[in-house]
């Protein structure tokens, strides 16, 4: 029997985080979420269970409202970047989830590197 795409991204999602769990030394985790329409990104403090920061598509600061392309994937980047620095937070890991690191996903990684985040 075959699996299914949705049990496929589900496996890679759990490897991924069980990875992260690992050597994760109390920093915290910029995880990445991609949906066929809008793209989120979060800052989550493992440790306490809280989110610290966020940044999505549907902001309409971002003036991306309901884009999911490079272009507002690197905008997602570089405003969580600026406000993990606001909320103190220089190092993070980046948990890409299920999602495949290139594209857009890679984008957003590499934006937030340019703001200053270090991942």
């Amino acid at each position: 029997m075959a699996n299914s795409k949705r049990t496929l991204f589900l496996k890679r999602r759990l490897r991924v985080r069980n990875k992260l769990r690992k050597v994760n030394a109390g920093r915290m985790r910029l995880s990445v979420h991609r949906s066929n329409k809008n793209i989120s990104v979060q800052l989550i403090d493992d440790v306490n269970g809280v989110t610290l920061a966020s940044a999505s598509s549907l902001e309409k600061s971002l003036g991306v409202v309901g884009k999911n392309n490079i272009e507002a994937a690197t905008k997602i980047g570089a405003a969580i970047a600026e406000r993990a620095k606001k909320a103190g937070v220089s190092e993070a890991y980046f948990d890409r989830g299920g999602f495949l690191f290139h594209g857009k996903v890679k984008a957003v990684a590499d934006a937030a590197r340019e703001g200053g985040l270090k991942i």
